[in-house]
C-alpha cells in the first residue's frame, strides 16, 4: 500500500509537497482542510485556493489531451465555492519529471572548458505567473519535454524562497501585466541575492500590435533580464527558446561558475601569478604576488605595467626584447629584476606565456614569478616566505634534520671503497666501477640537476624536500637524459665516431639513391640444420659445451658451422632457458624459425652478420645469469631479450644509418630518417615469423602475452640505436645505479641485511631500463672479449667502416667518418676513442650492477693493448713482429 506524501509547512506559508520515494502510484490525494483545489491527481483540499501561497513538488503529471492542447480542463469538487474554483496551480509550485526514457539517458551533460572537464546536471526551470493560462503550460510542457526540472511560483514571496531553495538556472518571469506582481521590482530583487550570478532570467511580455511601435528591451535589461520572450503558447515555440538559452547563456554560465574553481587554485597558489591584457593592463595577481611586491591587489588591478616603477639593474634593452618575443606568440623566460613597492629590487625567475583567444589574437599574458635568492634581500623575503608555510625556523630546523637521515641520495658512492677495504678484490672492483659513475666524464644536463636537487634537499624544509622528491620522481622517468654532445680532446677519431654512430646523417649533397640488395630469403629448406639439439655432430658440441663461458670463442663455432652459427647456439641457449615452453612451440618450430632468421643476415658483411648476432646471443645469456639481473627480471623478459639479440641486426646493408639517409635509400624514405636500420630490423623479424607457420614460434601464445612480449622486444632492439647512447646510460645510471649505492650505503650503516634489488625489480620502468642497458652492452661487447676475439672484432668493424667511405666517395656523399679511410686509418686510435666514448662509463654502471669483474678486467687489458700500439705509432690491429709471429 503506498504511503502518504511528505508535507513541509514553512514559516512564510509555504508548502512543499513531494510523493512518499515509497509510494508506488503516481498519484497521491493529501487532505489539508476544507475545499478542494485538483493538479493533475494530485488533490489539495483548502477552504479557499486563494489563501495556498505554496510551493508543490511532484513527481507526475499526465500529459496534454492531444485535441485540447495544453489547456486542462479542471476538476471541481461538489459544492467548491467560486474561489475554490480558480486554475489548479494557484499559488503551487510544481515540479516535472519526464518520462521520455530517450531523455532519462541524458540527465547530465560533459562540458569541457579548456582541459577541465565538468559535469552539467538536468537544468532547473523556474517559471513565475500568478495566474495559470496557455502560456504558462507552453512552458510547463517545454520543459517536461526537455527533460528539465520545472517548479512554478504563483507570488512573488514563494518565487524567492523557491529560487534560494533550488538555485534554478532559468527563471521564466510573466511580464504581461503587473495586476498580482511587478515584475522588474521581483527581477531586481532575485538579481540582489548570491545564487543569481550565473542565473538566465527571461521576460515574458504581451504581444504588439502591427501599428504599434515595438518597446525598447533597455528597461528590462536594466532591471536584470537577459532576454524577452514574446508572448507565444506553443509549446514548441518555449521549447526552442528553453533549449536555446541551455546553450547559449546557460552553457556560458556553467563554465564561467567553473572559473571560481581555477581562482580559488590560483590564490593558493605559492607562485606569484599576474595576469595582463594584450595591452599590459594588470587584470589579477594572486596574494603571493601580493606578497612578493608588497602591493594590494586594488593598488595593481587596471594599471598598465609601464606606469610601475622599474629596478634600474635590467639591460636597457631587456623589456624591449621581452615583448618582441611575446608579442609573436613565444613564451619567454629568464631573469629580471623587479622593483617592489619599498623600493627594494628583487631578482626573480620569470615566465611569460602569452595566452590566444577569440579570432587567434593574444587576449592575455600570464606571468609566473619566483624569487632568484642571490642576494640579501630576496634571500630575506624568501626567508618569510618559507616561514609563512613551513611555521618557525626550529621546526623547519628539525623537519631538515629529519630529511637528512631518511634520505641517502647524496652519499659519495667512493667511500664505499674504503668501508669495505677488508672485501675481496674483486668486490673492491665492482664499488671502483659504482664511484666512478659519479664522476663521469660525458655528464648530461640533466644528470647535474638531480645532482644539485641531491645536494638542496639536504637543508630544505621537509615540504620543499618531499616537493623535491618528486621532482626527481619525474627527472628519473622522463625522456630528458640526452647530453650535450662535445668530443674528448679534440680527437677526430671521437668526432667522425659521433658524427657516424649519433646522427641519422648529413646534408645531401647529390641526386643518388642508395638500394640495397633486399634479397629477403623466406626458405629454410636448403639448409642443413640438426633436427634436434642432440643431433649437433660433435664438434659442434665440443664447443657449445663452453658456451656458459664468457671466453666461449664464438669465431671457432662460425669456421665449424660453415658461417652459421646462429641455428646451433640458438638452439643451446633457447634450450637452457625454456624458451620453447614459455612460447608452447615445437623445438620443429623454433629451429625453423632460427634458420629463417639466420637466413636473413648477410654472410657478405665483415662484422653485421649472423656471427656477431650469434656473439650478442651468447653476452645476453650471459648477463641473464648473473644474480642480479635473474632477480630483476621475469621469464617472459628473459625470453623478449634473447629473441632481442637474435634478431637485433636481421638484413643489416653493412652501412650506418647517417649513410642509409644520405643517400636517400628507401628504408631512411620509409622510416624518416629516424632509427632506420633498427626499425627495419624489427619489423622484418615479425614479418618473417607471422608469414610462415612453419617458422612462427608465437603462433601459440595468446594475445596478451604476444603483445607484451612483442613490445618488450621492439624497445630493445630500438635501444641499440646509437643517437640515444647517453640517454639511456644516464637514466641508468640515475635510476637504478644511484639508488642502488644510496641502499647499499644505508644497510651498511643501519648494519640491515635488505636486498637493495627489492625496490627496483618491482618497477616496470626500471626493468625497461634494465632490459635496455643489457642488450646494449651485449652489442658492443667486443672490447670486452679476451684480446684475441676483441682483435679480431675491431679488425671486422674497421673493414665495414672502409667499405662505407669507399662507396662513399665512389658515389660522391658525404664521408661521415673520413678518419675510417683504409689508407690512414689508425684502428688503434679509432678503438681508444671507442672505449673512452661509449664502452667505459657505460659497462662502469653495468658492472656497479651485474658485478662482471671478468669483463672489466678484459677491457683494462685490451684498452692497453691499444694504447701500446698507439704510443708505438702502430696504425693496424698488432704490432708487425706479431703478425710474423
Amino acid at each position: 500500500m503506498g504511503c502518504a506524501p511528505s508535507i513541509h509547512v514553512s514559516q512564510s506559508g509555504v508548502i512543499y509537497c513531494r510523493d512518499s520515494d515509497e509510494s508506488n502510484s503516481p498519484h497521491q490525494t493529501t487532505t489539508i482542510s476544507q475545499g478542494t483545489a485538483t493538479l493533475h491527481g494530485l488533490f489539495i483540499k483548502t477552504d479557499a485556493a486563494d489563501s495556498i501561497p505554496s510551493v508543490l513538488a511532484y513527481q507526475s503529471r499526465r500529459q496534454p489531451p492531444p485535441s485540447a492542447g495544453p489547456r486542462r480542463k479542471e476538476r471541481r469538487e461538489p459544492g467548491a465555492s467560486a474561489r475554490a474554483r480558480a486554475p489548479r496551480c494557484c499559488g503551487i509550485e510544481a515540479e516535472t519529471q519526464t518520462s521520455n526514457a530517450s531523455v532519462k539517458q541524458a540527465l547530465t551533460t560533459e562540458v569541457q572548458i579548456g582541459p577541465m572537464r565538468l559535469t552539467q546536471d538536468p537544468i532547473q526551470v523556474l517559471l513565475i505567473f500568478a495566474k495559470e493560462d496557455n502560456q504558462s503550460d507552453g512552458f510547463w510542457w517545454a520543459c517536461d519535454r526537455a527533460g528539465y526540472r520545472c517548479n512554478i511560483a504563483r507570488t512573488r514571496e514563494s518565487a524567492l524562497e523557491c529560487f534560494l531553495d533550488k538555485h534554478q538556472e532559468i527563471i521564466v518571469i510573466d511580464h504581461r501585466n503587473s495586476r498580482y506582481f511587478d515584475a522588474e521590482d521581483l527581477c531586481r530583487s532575485i538579481r540582489a541575492t548570491k545564487p543569481s550570478e550565473h542565473t538566465v532570467i527571461l521576460a515574458v511580455v504581451p504581444h504588439t500590435s502591427a501599428d504599434q511601435e515595438e518597446t525598447s528591451v533597455l528597461p528590462l535589461l536594466n532591471a536584470g533580464f537577459n532576454r524577452q520572450f514574446m508572448e507565444n503558447s506553443s509549446i514548441t515555440a518555449c521549447y526552442n527558446e528553453l533549449v536555446q538559452i541551455e546553450h547559449g547563456e546557460v552553457r556560458s554560465q556553467f563554465k564561467l561558475r567553473a572559473c571560481n574553481a581555477v581562482f580559488t587554485a590560483l590564490d593558493h597558489c605559492q607562485e606569484a601569478i599576474e595576469i595582463t591584457s594584450e595591452d599590459h593592463v594588470i587584470q589579477y595577481v594572486n596574494p603571493a604576488f601580493e606578497r612578493m611586491m608588497g602591493y594590494h591587489k586594488g593598488e595593481l588591478i587596471g594599471k598598465e605595467l609601464t606606469e610601475l616603477p622599474k629596478s634600474d639593474k635590467n639591460r636597457a634593452d631587456l623589456l624591449d626584447t621581452i615583448n618582441t618575443f611575446i608579442k609573436k606568440g613565444n613564451e619567454w623566460q629568464g631573469v629580471y629584476y623587479a622593483r617592489r613597492k619599498s623600493g627594494d629590487s628583487i631578482q626573480q625567475h620569470v615566465k611569460i606565456t602569452p595566452v590566444t583567444g577569440q579570432g587567434g589574437k593574444i587576449r592575455h599574458f600570464v606571468s609566473l614569478k619566483r624569487l632568484h635568492c642571490t642576494n640579501e634581500n630576496n634571500k630575506q623575503l624568501y626567508k618569510s616566505h618559507r616561514d609563512e608555510y613551513t611555521g618557525d625556523n626550529s621546526q623547519s630546523e628539525s623537519h631538515s634534520f629529519r630529511c637528512k637521515n631518511r634520505r641517502k641520495d647524496s652519499t659519495d658512492v667512493k667511500s664505499i671503497t674504503s668501508q669495505s677495504s677488508d672485501a675481496p678484490s674483486l668486490q673492491t672492483r665492482r664499488y671502483s666501477s659504482m664511484a666512478r659513475i659519479h664522476s663521469m666524464t660525458i655528464e648530461a644536463p640533466i644528470t647535474k640537476v638531480i645532482n644539485i636537487i641531491n645536494a638542496a634537499q639536504e637543508n630544505s624544509p621537509i615540504t620543499v624536500a618531499e616537493a623535491l622528491d618528486r621532482v626527481l620522481e619525474i627527472l628519473r622517468t622522463t625522456e630528458l637524459y640526452s647530453p650535450q654532445l662535445g668530443t674528448k680532446d679534440e680527437d677526430p677519431h671521437t668526432s667522425d665516431l659521433v658524427g657516424g654512430l649519433m646522427t641519422d646523417g648529413l646534408r645531401r649533397l647529390s641526386g643518388n639513391e642508395y638500394v640495397f640488395s633486399k634479397n629477403v630469403n623466406l626458405s629454410h629448406s636448403h639448409l642443413s640444420v640438426p633436427n634436434t639439439i642432440n643431433d649437433v655432430p660433435p664438434c659442434i658440441a665440443q664447443l657449445l659445451d663452453n658456451e656458459e663461458s664468457w671466453d666461449f670463442n664464438i669465431f671457432e663455432l662460425e669456421a665449424v658451422t660453415n658461417k652459421r652459427p646462429l641455428v646451433y647456439l640458438g638452439l643451446k641457449v633457447f634450450a637452457r632457458f625454456g624458451v620453447s615452453e614459455f612460447l608452447n612451440c615445437s623445438e620443429a618450430t623454433l629451429r625453423a624459425w632460427l634458420q629463417l632468421i639466420e637466413a636473413n643476415y648477410h654472410s657478405s658483411n665483415s662484422y653485421h652478420n649472423s656471427t656477431h648476432a650469434a656473439d650478442v646471443l651468447h653476452a645476453t645469456a650471459f648477463f641473464l645469469g648473473k644474480e642480479q639481473v635473474k632477480g630483476s627480471l621475469d621469464h617472459l623478459d628473459e625470453v623478449a631479450a634473447l629473441i632481442a639479440a637474435t634478431i637485433h641486426d636481421v638484413d643489416h646493408p653493412g652501412r650506418t644509418n647517417s649513410f642509409l639517409c644520405n643517400a636517400g635509400s628507401e628504408l631512411a624514405v620509409l622510416y624518416n630518417d629516424t632509427a632506420v636500420l633498427e626499425s627495419h630490423h624489427t619489423a622484418l623479424a615479425f614479418q618473417l615469423t607471422t608469414k610462415d607457420s612453419k617458422c612462427n614460434i608465437f603462433k601459440n601464445i595468446d594475445r596478451n602475452h604476444y603483445r607484451t612480449l612483442r613490445q618488450a622486444i621492439i624497445d630493445m632492439v630500438l635501444a641499440t640505436e646509437m643517437t640515444k647512447h647517453f640517454e639511456h646510460v644516464n637514466k641508468f645510471v640515475n635510476s637504478i645505479n644511484k639508488p642502488m649505492a644510496s641502499e647499499e650505503t644505508s644497510s651498511h650503516s643501519e648494519g640491515s641485511n635488505c636486498d637493495c634489488t627489492v625496490n627496483i625489480k618491482n618497477f616496470p620502468d626500471n626493468q625497461t631500463l634494465i632490459k635496455r642497458m643489457m642488450i646494449k652492452c651485449a652489442d658492443v661487447a667486443n672490447p670486452c672479449r679476451p684480446l684475441e676475439l676483441c682483435i679480431e672484432w675491431a679488425g671486422r668493424i674497421s673493414e665495414e667502416y672502409f667499405a662505407q667511405t669507399d662507396e662513399e666517395k665512389r658515389q660522391g656523399l658525404p664521408v661521415v667518418m673520413p678518419v675510417f679511410d683504409r689508407n690512414t686509418c689508425s684502428i688503434p686510435k679509432s678503438q681508444i676513442s671507442f672505449i673512452d666514448y661509449f664502452i667505459t662509463d657505460m659497462f662502469d654502471a653495468w658492472d656497479a650492477f651485474a658485478h662482471l669483474p671478468v669483463l672489466m678486467q678484459h677491457l683494462a687489458n685490451n684498452y692497453k693493448h691499444w694504447k701500446t700500439l698507439d704510443e708505438l705509432k702502430c696504425k693496424s690491429l698488432r704490432l708487425p713482429s706479431e703478425k710474423n709471429n
